[in-house]
């Protein structure tokens, strides 16, 4: 039997990566501090499915020190997730979280674990150089005759302390596969979305879309002119999971190397589109005001370019986001009196 630890495996991804590794016959042990919403509600369902809990935190090493046994796996899902974070206050949470808890987490796996898959993200990608594309607005979104950003798009320049502090962790994974003995693989995640996510405006804003929706809560379509042009692609975290899978089959091969995964332009959408979608889900309409405000962070276009991990492991994405949107508001359907507030 496979024993694996997920480090922010009560979050959204972590508890959906543990979802599918319980149901194939996988020992998941959770790790995770707790702190962000709807973290608790997910940890009660992991617990009956099957999952072992621990509470820590990736910044404390006597944490991580505490859990018992070794582990043929570590999944590093921790982070703080906002592109926001620490804009206009301190960074230290995200920086300590995003980058010590990473080199913690190294660390650990140097001396306990088989193997370490780091869960990284486009937003490592430059600021100024994806503002740079030379976008067309189209009817319903910006385009670009692109298909997608691969992993030698730019990554110089300011990118928020969240894709600061990731692509720093990047660096110390390649430094642990290349010194540290550790057979580690970078995955730089697009926008990930599926049920089991508590939205917030600053990250989650697919989940939060579908969510306005049903509870009839107004949205606002924020920057780039306030026309909610801008495009990201999806990932269902089950298409992720199926990744995992095989990469973990052939760590050796692929250790010390980073792939972007993301839907890729079948799996891409913009807000506007995401509003009909969602209005052809939940069959409600709310109101949208546009707010032309753009923050220094927000980007008006990201694909992913998947040719280098699809060739590698024969992976493409399943989930489109029409059936994203579905099982985001079939969860939400079946669980309105518990969500009604988480999701706000």
């Amino acid at each position: 039997m496979t024993r694996i630890l997920i480090t922010g495996g009560a979050g959204f991804v972590g508890g959906s990566l543990a979802r599918s590794f319980l149901r194939d016959g996988s020992e998941v042990v959770l790790f995770d501090n707790l702190r962000r919403r709807g973290s608790e509600w997910n940890l009660g369902e992991l617990l009956r499915a099957g999952a072992k809990f621990v509470h820590g935190d990736v910044r404390n090493p006597a944490d991580l020190d505490s859990l018992e046994g070794n582990f043929d796996v570590l999944i590093e899902a921790s982070a703080e997730p906002s592109v926001h974070a620490g804009i206009g206050g301190s960074p230290r949470y995200v920086i300590e979280t995003n980058l010590g808890g990473a080199a913690n987490c190294l660390e650990f796996a140097r001396l306990r674990c088989g193997g370490l898959v780091f869960l990284s993200t486009s937003r490592v990608y430059s600021i100024e150089a994806l503002r740079a594309l030379p976008l067309v607005e189209r009817e319903t979104r910006f385009d670009l005759e692109l298909g997608g950003i691969t992993e030698q798009f730019s990554t110089r320049g300011p990118r928020s302390y969240y894709g600061a502090s990731k692509l720093a962790a990047e660096l110390l994974c390649e430094e642990y596969a290349a010194h540290g003995g550790v057979k580690v693989v970078v995955n730089r995640c697009g926008v990930i979305a599926g049920r089991g996510q508590f939205g917030r405006s600053d990250q989650g804003v697919f989940t939060l879309w579908v969510a306005r929706h049903i509870f009839g809560r107004p949205l606002t379509y924020t920057g780039f002119g306030g026309t909610g042009k801008q495009v990201r692609d999806l990932l269902h975290p089950d298409d992720l999971y199926d990744l995992i899978a095989r990469q973990l089959q052939s760590l050796d091969a692929v250790s010390g190397e980073t792939f972007n995964v993301g839907g890729g332009r079948q799996g891409s959408v913009s807000m506007q589109e995401l509003t009909a979608l969602c209005r052809e889900a939940t069959g409600a309409t709310v109101p949208v005001t546009p707010v032309d405000t753009t923050a220094a962070v927000d980007v008006p276009w990201y694909i992913t370019d998947h040719a280098k991990v699809t060739q590698r492991f024969g992976w493409t994405p399943r989930r489109d986001p029409e059936s994203i949107v579905r099982d985001i508001a079939a969860w939400i359907g079946s669980n309105r009196d518990t969500l009604r507030d988480l999701i706000q």
